[in-house]
């Protein structure tokens, strides 16, 4: 017992140590990750040559299937921005429809194009859209710029193929299909609490409204000369990955396992190949058929593989720091000390990830500690969804932005914010999106037990 206690305050120590390395010296996330995985197996006993063995193998492991789902949703991604595709979706969303609809058409819109795009890229990419829907509508700036916001993280948050979502269904063995389908049915209420109906409540506590013509974005402009892609073709590209993981789960639920069909819509649930295929439909349909050259569109989808390096890093070194875990056996005294409590596992996943989101400040390396600590307990509780454990994860990572993230002072800076307007705003919305995301996942959990 004392050796389990003692390996307990180890790892224990270990993630204070990662806190403080990332969240008091500005430690880059991917460094801290791999210094305190290498120091937690060295001072737990394991020797050298075994530590760095280790570290490597839950490197490899972590992107095994996370990178090449992440690399794809940004091809995606990089050729959508590049043709113009996701811009034809947001005016489409959004045309001359009453101020009203604002937030809720730009809200839609942004769920829809966050499902394939990073965070910060989308962000960045329709902010110049939000200051000209401001304009048109006269409205504030937080009016149109919050429920796009909410958008956007909502599908970042808890959506395949996001990469921290991602990383939670390999680390609890999940379904991604199954995942993903879940994750919508709590995505889109989600979207609509944290984004139209939130900003309806906060509105009056805005705050000075910005300057349109001083921000650090301009109002867009359609691109002169630039060829107008098919709306239906960028929304199509859009939506062929969940339509194929939808129906390949659906398929297999209704086949003869081993037969040719289960086969086959298992092939189709495979998030790589539904990724692969809606990249080689969007290099055609709307690059090479929207009037762009090979070359282009080659260099649209290397673009969007830009800001990766350093998310596919975290991810890596997130894994390694998982395996670390296991190597002083902290799985096994987890599941044999948590067999008989009453804990709900979802709880448990969503406050650890909620714990470390806060002291940390990233959302992916609070779900690759969290999903690392928490994984064991599945097998004590074989009832609990992984799925929902996914979203339970996810939900908790979001928690509580502040000044530690990055997306805090993205948020800020573009829509020309004090602080004390970025605290009620953004981080109260995404502390909203957490409690929202939690609740979702134990209704789901009481209607599928």
């Amino acid at each position: 017992m004392h050796g389990d206690a003692v390996t307990i305050a180890m790892a224990v120590i270990a993630i204070a140590v990662l806190v403080i390395l990332i969240a008091r010296f500005k430690l880059s996330p991917f460094v801290a990750l791999t210094l305190t995985a290498i120091g937690l197996g060295i001072v737990s006993g394991v020797t050298p040559e075994h530590t760095v063995d280790a570290f490597a193998k839950g490197f490899g492991g972590a992107l095994a299937r996370t990178g090449p789902v992440v690399g794809l949703g940004a091809l995606l991604g990089g050729i959508l921005i590049g043709t113009g595709g996701a811009d034809r979706i947001a005016n489409a969303f959004i045309g001359t429809r009453p101020i009203y609809y604002a937030p809720w058409t730009v809200c839609a819109a942004a769920l829809l194009i966050g499902m394939p795009h990073l965070f910060d890229v989308s962000f960045i990419m329709l902010a110049p859209l939000v200051y000209t829907v401001a304009k048109r509508t006269g409205s504030h700036l937080l009016y149109i710029g919050l429920p796009l916001a909410a958008g956007l993280y909502v599908s970042h948050g808890l959506l395949p193929p996001h990469p921290a979502p991602m990383l939670a269904v390999v680390a609890y063995h999940a379904n991604t299909g199954l995942t993903l389908a879940y994750g919508l049915l709590i995505a889109i209420p989600t979207a609509v609490i944290c984004g139209p109906l939130f900003t309806r409540v906060i509105r009056p506590y805005f705050g000075p409204a910005p300057d349109l013509n001083t921000g650090p974005v301009a109002a867009s402009e359609p691109a002169a000369n630039r060829p107008q892609v098919s709306l239906a073709l960028s929304v199509t590209s859009v939506l062929i990955p969940p339509g194929l993981m939808l129906i390949g789960t659906m398929g297999m639920a209704y086949s003869v396992k081993g037969s040719l069909a289960y086969i086959l819509f298992q092939s189709v649930n495979d998030p790589i190949l539904s990724l692969l295929a809606a990249v080689i439909f969007a290099f055609f349909a709307l690059g090479v058929r929207g009037g762009f050259t090979l070359v282009d569109v080659q260099k649209m989808a290397s673009k969007g593989l830009g800001p990766l390096g350093v998310i596919l890093l975290i991810l890596g070194a997130g894994g390694g720091f998982k395996e670390m875990l296991s190597a002083i056996h902290l799985d096994v005294i987890i599941v044999h000390h948590t067999a008989g409590w009453a804990v709900n596992p979802l709880v448990l996943a969503w406050a650890i990830a909620a714990l470390l989101r806060i002291c940390v400040g990233s959302a992916t390396v609070a779900t690759v500690a969290a999903s690392g600590i928490v994984a064991p307990l599945l097998l004590s509780h074989p009832g609990v969804s992984p799925e929902l454990m996914v979203l339970a994860t996810a939900s908790g990572a979001v928690m509580l932005s502040h000044v530690n993230d990055s997306g805090f002072w993205l948020f800020k800076e573009y829509f020309q914010l004090t602080v004390a307007q970025t605290l009620r705003t953004w981080t109260l919305m995404l502390t909203l999106q957490s409690f929202v995301g939690l609740a979702g996942v134990l209704l789901l959990e009481t209607v599928i037990r």
